[in-house]
C-alpha cells in the first residue's frame, strides 16, 4: 500500500515531480536563499570578492546608463519595429464553415450580451468551439468553427479523459481503505485508455510496482515507452530504471543512462539523483564529484524547500538481513498491540503518552501513519494538563498551519509564550522564529538571538539551527562562520535535514571550512535520501512483509538506483534468498553480488562479508579465494566484523587464498572471540580442532621410535617404575569391577510389584536455588 496515495500529493511521490524550466534555471542559480526560515547564501563567495564585483558592476552600470541616455531615441524605434512585427505574426483563427468561412475570427466578439475573448462553446449542443467574424453576432450573424470536427472530437475526448482522471484522483486522495484505491485505479486506467498522460504516468507506476492492479512488467514497459514517446520525464526516468536492472528487457547500462539523462533534462528528480549516485560511484559513466554534486545538490534544493518547522517525515530503514538474523532486534517500528497499549493509558490521561503519540502522528514513522487530527487531539489534551512540550508542539502547528489547523501567529505565540515560560526548549525556539521573522510579534533579532541560544543550550535542534543561520548571515550579531559550523554541526547530529544541507552549501563552496567535493556530496546525498520519495522505503517493506516479494525487490531495485544503501542490501537479500520470481534463477546470484557490492561500496559490514562468501562459495561467479580473503580482510580491518575474523582463521588454517599458517589462524579466532561475545563457542570449537590439527601434525613431524630410544624410564620414573605401573593397572582394574557390581545391585524391580510410595517434597531449606 503507497503511503503517498494517502497523502494525495503524486506529484512529489516516487515518480517525482517535474520542473518547469524556470525552475531549473533557478536550481542552478548561487544567489539568495530563503528555506524553512532561514536567509541562505549559496554563492559561497568571500566577502572581498563580492565587494569587489560590487564596485565592477557599480561602475559598468554608471556606463549602461550614460549609454542609455545618448541611446533612448534608438532603442524605443527599435522597440516599436519590433512590437509591429510581432503584432504581424501573431497567429490569427480563420472561420471553418459556417456564416463566414475562411475569415478571421475578431475577439472580442459580442454574443447574447456577453463579450468573449476567445472561441467559446455556448450556443451549441455539440460542444464545437466557434467564434464570430466581426463584433456584433446578433446584428452581422457572422459566424464559423474554430477546429475541424476531427480536432473537436479529440478535445472532446481529451476533456472526457480528463474528467475521468480527476474523479479517480479525488477518490485515490480522499481515501484510506484499499478497496476504494482499487476502484480508483480502474477510472485511473479508463483515462489511461484515452491517452491521458498523467494517467498513463500513474497506472504504469502502478502495474511496475504492483499499486493496487497486479504487478505487470511487460504492461508497465509499454506504457513507459508510449510515454517516452511523447517526451514524459517520469516515463524516460522509468524506461531507464528497466534497462538498468534489466526488468522486461535486456540490461543495457548505456541505454539506461541515456534515458536518465533525458529524464533529468525534463526536470525528473529522481533522474537527477540517480545520475548524482552514478557519477559518485561511478557506475557507467566516469567517476566525477563536480557532476555528482550539481545532481544531488539540484535534488537538495528541492527537499530542503519542503521542509517545515514541523520537520519532515520519518524516513525507516529497515534491513531485511538484520531482521533474519536477529529476531529479537527492534527494527524501529511498533507492535500494533503496545500502540493500543499507549492509546489506552493516553486515555487515563497518561500524559507522557499523549505527547508521545501525538509526535508520533504528527511526524509519522515507526508503522504510524501521520495524522494531523490525531496529534492536535493528543497535544491538545496534555497542553490541557499542563505539559509545556504539548503546548509548544501545539505552537508549531498553528505556526505552520495545515488542513485540520487553521495557520494562526496569534494563537502560535500564545502557545510559544506558556512553554517558554515553563523553560521548554521547543517554545524557545518557536518563541525566536516569530522575533526573527516577526510573526505576530515585530522583528526583533536580538530577541530571536537570546531565545535561540537558550533553545541550544538545552540542546534542541531548531534553536542550534537557526543560532548556526543567524551567525552564517551576520542577522542580529556579526558574521562568523567557524560559529556558524559550529551549530550546524550540533544540529547535524541531533540529525536536522536543513542543518546537513546547510553544511554541505559550507563545503561546496569552501565557505568557513576548506573547500571539500566530497563531504559536500555526501552531505547532499543524505538530504536527498529524506525527500518524499524515501516513503517508498517502507511500502517496499510492508509488500514484502505481506509475502509479495515480487513488488518489494522491484521497489527496492529502483530505490537501490536512487543510491539508498538499505535498498541495495534489501534487494540483494531477497534475491539471495531467491524468493523473487521476476528473476530468472540463472540471474539471481549474478544481481544479488551486483547489490551486495554497491552496499559494501556504501560502509554496509553484512554485505562486504556476502560477497567474500559469494567468492568463495562461486554464487554469481567463479570461485576466487584471494578476492574471497580480500573482502573479509576488508571487513576486518575496516569493521572489525567477528565473523569476517572467524572467516580469516578458518582460511589460514586451512590454506585458501592464503599461505597456511596455523598460528595466524589462532590469532584471527581469538580476534573473533574478543570481538563478539556470539563468537565465543564457535572460536572455542575451531581452536579445539587447532589444537588437535596442530598435536597431529608435531607427531607426523617426529619420530616416534627414536624419541621412545631415548628414554630411559630407570631415569625418569627410578628402578621400580614397573611396579607402580602394575599397582595403577591393578587399582583401574578394581575401579572398574567395583562400578560393574554396583550397576547389577540397581536394577529396579517390575513396576507392579513394588507399591506406589507418593513422592514427597523436600523441606524448601533443601530445595535447589532457583
Amino acid at each position: 500500500m503507497s503511503l503517498l496515495d494517502e497523502e494525495g500529493n503524486q506529484d512529489e511521490s516516487l515518480e517525482s515531480k517535474t520542473l518547469s524550466a524556470e525552475d531549473q534555471v533557478k536550481d542552478h542559480s548561487t544567489g539568495t536563499r530563503v528555506v524553512a526560515g532561514q536567509i541562505f547564501l549559496e554563492s559561497g563567495k568571500p566577502d572581498s570578492q563580492s565587494e569587489n564585483e560590487e564596485n565592477f558592476h557599480s561602475q559598468e552600470e554608471e556606463k549602461e546608463n550614460s549609454l542609455e541616455e545618448l541611446n533612448s531615441l534608438e532603442m524605443s524605434n527599435l522597440l516599436n519595429k519590433d512590437l509591429e512585427e510581432a503584432e504581424i505574426q501573431s497567429p490569427v483563427l480563420t472561420a471553418i464553415g459556417g456564416t463566414a468561412d475562411g475569415e478571421p475570427c475578431h475577439f472580442p466578439f459580442l454574443f447574447m450580451e456577453k463579450e468573449y475573448a476567445e472561441c467559446t462553446a455556448d450556443g451549441r449542443e455539440d460542444g464545437r468551439l466557434w467564434c464570430a467574424t466581426t463584433y456584433d453576432y446578433k446584428k452581422d450573424q457572422k459566424w464559423g468553427f474554430c477546429e475541424s470536427e476531427e480536432q473537436s472530437n479529440k478535445r472532446r475526448q481529451m476533456q472526457e479523459a480528463e474528467d475521468v482522471y480527476q474523479i479517480g484522483m479525488k477518490i485515490l486522495n480522499e481515501s484510506s481503505k484499499k478497496a476504494q484505491k482499487k476502484v480508483a485505479y480502474q477510472y485511473l486506467l479508463k483515462a489511461a485508455d484515452m491517452n491521458h498522460t498523467k494517467a498513463m504516468e500513474k497506472v504504469s507506476y502502478a502495474l511496475l510496482f504492483g499499486d493496487y492492479l497486479k504487478q505487470n512488467i511487460q504492461s508497465s514497459k509499454e506504457l513507459f515507452e508510449k510515454l517516452t514517446e511523447e517526451g514524459s520525464p517520469k516515463g524516460q526516468m522509468a524506461l531507464g530504471f528497466l534497462y538498468a536492472s534489466g526488468l522486461g528487457v535486456n540490461s543495457s547500462q548505456a541505454k539506461a543512462l541515456v534515458y536518465y539523462t533525458f529524464g533529468a533534462l525534463g526536470g525528473n528528480l529522481i533522474a537527477h539523483m540517480i545520475l548524482g549516485y552514478r557519477y559518485w560511484a561511478g557506475i557507467g559513466v566516469l567517476q566525477s564529484c563536480e557532476s555528482a554534486l550539481t545532481h544531488y545538490r539540484l535534488v537538495a534544493n528541492h527537499v530542503a524547500s519542503d521542509i517545515s518547522l514541523t520537520g519532515g517525515t520519518v524516513v525507516q530503514r529497515i534491513r531485511l538481513a538484520d531482521e533474519v538474523e536477529n529476531p529479537g532486534m527492534a527494527s524501529g517500528m511498533l507492535e500494533e498491540d503496545l500502540i493500543q497499549y499507549y492509546q489506552f493509558l493516553a486515555e487515563k490521561g497518561d500524559v507522557q503518552a499523549q505527547v508521545g503519540l501525538g509526535q508520533l502522528h504528527l511526524h509519522g514513522g515507526r508503522g504510524v501513519e501521520q495524522n494531523h487530527q490525531r496529534a492536535f487531539e493528543y497535544f491538545n489534551q496534555a497542553a490541557n494538563a499542563g505539559n509545556s512540550h504539548a503546548m509548544a508542539f501545539l505552537g508549531k502547528m498553528y505556526s505552520e498551519g495545515s488542513d485540520v489547523v487553521p495557520q494562526s501567529n496569534e494563537t502560535a505565540l500564545q502557545y510559544f509564550k506558556k512553554a517558554a515560560d515553563m523553560g521548554n526548549p521547543v517554545g524557545q525556539s518557536g518563541l525566536g522564529m516569530a522575533y526573527l521573522y516577526g510573526r505576530g510579534v515585530p522583528v526583533n533579532y536580538e530577541l530571536a538571538l537570546k531565545y535561540f541560544q537558550k533553545a541550544a543550550e538545552q540542546g534542541w535542534v531548531d534553536g542550534q539551527l537557526q543560532l548556526g543561520s543567524m551567525y552564517y548571515n551576520g542577522i542580529g550579531v556579526k558574521k562568523d562562520y567557524k560559529q556558524a559550523l559550529k551549530y550546524f554541526n550540533l544540529a547535524s547530529q541531533g540529525g536536522h535535514i536543513l542543518a546537513f544541507y546547510n553544511l554541505a552549501q559550507m563545503h561546496a563552496t569552501g565557505t568557513g571550512v576548506m573547500r571539500s567535493c566530497h563531504t559536500a556530496v555526501e552531505l547532499f546525498k543524505n538530504v536527498c535520501e529524506r525527500g518524499r520519495w524515501s516513503e517508498r522505503l517502507m511500502t517496499a517493506y510492508n509488500s514484502y512483509k505481506d509475502g509479495d516479494s515480487n513488488s518489494a525487490v522491484v521497489q527496492y531495485l529502483l530505490l537501490a538506483e536512487q543510491g539508498y544503501e538499505v535498498a541495495q542490501s534489501n534487494a540483494a537479500f531477497i534475491l539471495d534468498q531467491k524468493e523473487a520470481s521476476i528473476v530468472g534463477e540463472n540471474e539471481t546470484y549474478p544481481r544479488a553480488l551486483l547489490h551486495w557490492n554497491r552496499a559494501a561500496s556504501q560502509g554496509y559490514t553484512v554485505a562486504r562479508i556476502k560477497l567474500g562468501d559469494y567468492h568463495f562459495y562461486g554464487f554469481g561467479t567463479d570461485v576466487d579465494y584471494e578476492t574471497a580473503f580480500i573482502h573479509y580482510r576488508l571487513a576486518s580491518e575496516q569493521q572489525h566484523s567477528a565473523q569476517a575474523m572467524f572467516n580469516l582463521g578458518y582460511m589460514h588454517e586451512k590454506g585458501l587464498g592464503i599461505k597456511q599458517d596455523i598460528h595466524l589462524a589462532k590469532r584471527f579466532y581469538d580476534m573473533a572471540a574478543e570481538a563478539s561475545p556470539d563468537a565465543q563457542v564457535p572460536v572455542f570449537l575451531a581452536l579445539c580442532k587447532l589444537g588437535v590439527i596442530y598435536s597431529l601434525q608435531y607427531i607426523r613431524e617426529i619420530n616416534i621410535r627414536e624419541v621412545f630410544s631415548h628414554i630411559d624410564m630407570d631415569q625418569l620414573l627410578g628402578p621400580e617404575w614397573d611396579l607402580y605401573l602394575m599397582t595403577i593397572i591393578a587399582l583401574l582394574l578394581g575401579t572398574i569391577i567395583a562400578y560393574r557390581q554396583r550397576q547389577h545391585q540397581a536394577i529396579p524391580r517390575p513396576a507392579g510389584l513394588r507399591p506406589a510410595v507418593p513422592q514427597q517434597e523436600p523441606p524448601p531449606e533443601h530445595q535447589p536455588p532457583q
